[in-house]
């Protein structure tokens, strides 16, 4: 009798992408550690800006090896407008939060993304909400509740900012999705970044402060570590399976907590932890719903491309693809002929 399973991936190449993943996240986590030092004297719009042209040299690098340059005209402009929007959105709100707020909370609130992404795949792609995970979902908001503490704790525009990009992070993710395979992916990652300079730059003549040679380095800095770490997400995504992949974004509490402690003197408090906690265990019980098969056919979570909900990119960009290490690309044609072998 033929063997036909879905062939699995060796327990090496999960464990290479998990530690891609990790590292990716490591380096997120740095890029949000520069954004606040960069906001104790310069405005967030300023250091978007910024960092955000400096991100179009690799993607104009990327873009070189593209030869399909004609079909980067988008064919639903007007979600891909949305898109845009969203985009903007969520990375003005995350900036903000990091440079007023401490990280483990900015972190906390964020990563309720999954759960929103749950809730609002019943409207927008039509999908449904298990018993178990519907509870899941109640249980990350009651984390969350934790962390803010309304009544004993001031709730500050820096709460409602994370809250923000979590929200703005998962309408953009699910429209990534809606998007489907009609719309390149290069359409979907580089338009969001033209309207981030152009809205960005619109504003510098009421916010820009001068720089040194320093600064403006570090803001580059940020761009490149944005996208250094979202290339190291992707091939994560392409070497391990993505139930392996996707829980790996919470270590960055664990980069959090060490860089506050470190640079800023920030240590979470107990309610933080136990919050944090709450989140991220629900997070992690919806990841782990959507991977058994016999519960569900839909998995709005696995089966959502999206990185960071301040970044907005597809965790299989096909320009990141094109940049693929000589190392990786012989580990999947290896793979090819293990498979064949083995037919």
């Amino acid at each position: 009798m033929t063997d036909t399973t879905t062939p699995q991936k060796p327990a090496s190449a999960a464990l290479a992408g998990s530690l891609f993943a990790i590292g990716g996240f490591a380096i997120f986590s740095a890029h949000d550690v520069i954004v606040k030092i960069l906001g104790e004297q310069f405005s967030v719009f300023q250091i978007l800006f910024f960092s955000v042209l400096a991100s179009f040299v690799p993607m104009t690098l990327a873009m070189s090896m593209d030869n399909k340059i004609d079909n980067f005209r988008p064919h639903r402009p007007a979600l891909i407008s949305l898109r845009a929007f969203l985009n903007v959105a969520a990375m003005a709100c995350a900036f903000y939060a990091f440079t007023v707020l401490p990280l483990t909370q900015v972190y906390a609130i964020i990563f309720t993304m999954p759960l929103l992404i749950t809730v609002l795949a019943v409207p927008i792609l039509g999908e449904t909400i298990r018993l178990r995970r519907g509870l899941a979902v109640i249980i990350g908001l009651v984390g969350v509740i934790i962390v803010l503490r309304p009544g004993s704790a001031d709730l500050t525009t820096g709460h409602l900012a994370a809250a923000g990009c979590a929200v703005f992070g998962a309408f953009g993710a699910l429209l990534v999705r809606k998007l489907g395979r009609g719309e390149r992916t290069a359409v979907i990652v580089l338009y969001p970044l033209y309207a981030m300079v152009i809205v960005m730059g619109l504003l510098q003549p009421w916010v820009y402060k001068p720089m040194e040679l320093g600064e403006l380095a570090l803001m580059g800095v940020v761009g490149l570590f944005a996208v250094g770490a979202q290339f190291m997400v992707v091939q994560s995504y392409r070497m391990a399976p993505a139930a392996i992949v996707a829980p790996m974004q919470y270590t960055q509490i664990v980069w959090a907590t060490l860089y506050g402690w470190l640079l800023f003197s920030e240590l979470p408090d107990r309610w933080t932890i136990i919050g944090a906690g709450v989140v991220i265990s629900s997070g992690l019980y919806i990841v782990f719903r959507e991977t058994l098969s016999n519960v569900s056919e839909v998995s709005p979570v696995l089966r959502t491309p999206n990185v960071r909900p301040d970044t907005g990119v597809s965790p299989r960009p096909k320009l990141f693809q094109r940049m693929r290490p000589r190392a990786l690309k012989n580990l999947d044609r290896r793979k090819q002929d293990r498979r064949s072998t083995n037919a």
